[in-house]
């Protein structure tokens, strides 16, 4: 029986650039002895083998038997000390996890499908047919743990060829692999844009032409291989390429309809499409996390329907950050993403994003930036990367004197949120005071005098304290003819 110590030091692994963990060691060695306990043959096979490959890390680790996996699942897991196992008798399939690895067995299976959708009929398969099913050659790879064949790389599909080569490949024709699982079209543009992959001419081509069938997958799944693309390195790359294949139409269509240049009177506007790949790439640069690049995707998704052309000015988007900002629940409803505080945070950002440039001239009244403070909140830093990424300009002059005026805004924003404390405030005298001191049942004329503390405060007539408010608060109401309580 080979020792963990083999597969610590095989070859195979050592000349990849990933270092094999002591659990990765641990799982193969149990993996080992349980094709040897069982009498299975047992393979590594799909993305970890791709990954080991191309010298990335991959905590995702799918295993293929010949025979059913469960019984392959539950000899290594209690060989491993694990106790949870989760069974799916349906597909022969069993999950566990396992020191920070997500780990899968299945039997050997070949998959038919019905034309309106996406759930396979199963039955069980050959290897060949099993590595067939998969969605591209460089998925399609597997990898032997069975004795006698440790480490033997089975490739049938030019797998290997294709990853040097930078390629999607399909291992069937793809027409057939899209028209079974049309996810797989998203998923070629996914692994395209986070490995820096084309996609093989004649696999494009199939996308275009069988694109309207993303239609029989849910917006659950779709917009799981969207983050993903918009998680990648440079986003831009997989989003031209939903765009080029008519992809995107079928599910962003509000994003689809910024693409192109209006002329009138030999004046053009900018491509808006194009402007917002590049204010996701930036925002990505900054290291943007998954909802603030969302909101550079969406933040000039009102250009669209508030586009106008006024003779002798030009093309106007007036109150476009408005528009998007409302825009954002719908677009969240249809495509079932979170409707609760990422999607207000979203559209806040929307609605906001053209504040920022109005602080950077040296007249811009204290007032102004403590209002931004408050609107922002603790959205203020999200903000200004995103008003940063906004600029796309080619001309280094112009981007370099933009992002000196972001940076006195900055300045501007910390000096006064050290002054006065003024994010996520909340006003110095509450409405229960306020009944309390005048003998008010809830009111209007409460809101009224709360709301006047609030705006004496943002616009610096009196300071953030509860002496300055409690007295402002006696001035306003003497001036709406209220008169305190005795003993209030």
């Amino acid at each position: 029986m080979l020792s963990e110590e083999t597969f610590s030091t095989n070859s195979f692994i050592r000349a990849t650039e990933v270092a094999i963990s002591d659990s990765e060691v641990r799982l193969f060695s149990a993996v080992y002895a349980a094709s040897q306990q069982l009498n299975k043959a047992v393979y590594l096979v799909g993305g970890y083998v791709r990954d080991m490959l191309l010298g990335r890390e991959n905590n995702d680790i799918d295993f293929v038997t010949l025979g059913g996996g469960i019984e392959f699942a539950d000899t290594v897991a209690k060989a491993l000390g694990v106790n949870k196992v989760a069974v799916f008798k349906n597909f022969g399939t069993a999950q566990f996890h396992y020191e920070g690895m997500e780990i899968e067995f299945v039997g050997a299976r070949k998959e038919s499908y019905r034309r309106n959708s996406r759930k396979p009929i199963v039955e069980d398969g050959t290897l060949e047919e099993d590595l067939l099913r998969r969605d591209f050659t460089i998925n399609a790879l597997a990898m032997s743990l069975t004795p006698g064949e440790e480490w033997k790389l089975i490739d049938l599909f030019g797998g290997q060829k294709d990853l040097e080569a930078c390629k999607i490949v399909t291992p069937r024709e793809p027409g057939i692999t899209f028209d079974d699982d049309p996810l797989r079209m998203m998923r070629a543009i996914r692994f395209a844009s986070q490995l820096g992959f084309s996609i093989a001419p004649h696999v494009f081509d199939a996308i275009c032409a069988y694109a309207e069938r993303i239609h029989i997958v849910s917006s659950e799944r779709i917009v799981d291989e969207f983050n993903k693309i918009l998680l990648s390195p440079k986003p831009s790359e997989g989003l031209f390429l939903l765009e080029r294949t008519g992809l995107l139409v079928h599910f962003l269509p509000e994003l689809v309809a910024l693409k192109g240049v209006e002329n009138v009177e030999g004046r053009g506007h900018k491509d808006n499409f194009n402007h917002t790949l590049q204010v996701v790439d930036n925002a990505a640069a900054a290291g943007a996390d998954l909802w603030l690049r969302w909101a550079a995707l969406l933040h000039d998704v009102g250009k669209m329907p508030t586009k106008r052309f006024v003779t002798g000015h030009g093309w106007t988007f007036h109150a476009h950050e408005y528009v998007g900002a409302k825009m954002i629940p719908k677009i969240f409803r249809r495509l079932h993403l979170p409707q609760n505080e990422i999607m207000q945070r979203i559209a806040l950002l929307v609605r906001l994003h053209m504040r920022p440039i109005a602080l950077t001239d040296d007249e811009v009244t204290d007032s102004a930036v403590r209002r931004l403070l408050f609107d922002a909140g603790d959205e203020i830093e999200s903000l200004m990367l995103l008003c940063e990424a906004d600029i796309t300009s080619k001309n280094p002059n112009k981007v370099a004197r933009f992002l000196h005026n972001f940076k006195r805004v900055r300045e501007k924003l910390q000096d006064l949120e050290e002054r006065d404390a003024i994010r996520n405030f909340q006003p110095p005298v509450s409405g229960q005071r306020i009944m309390e001191v005048f003998g008010l049942a809830p009111c209007k004329e409460v809101g009224e005098i709360k709301n006047a503390i609030k705006d004496a405060i943002l616009d610096g007539l009196i300071a953030n304290n509860a002496e300055e408010a409690e007295k402002f608060m006696f001035e306003k109401a003497r001036e709406m003819g209220l008169v305190p309580i005795k003993n209030a």
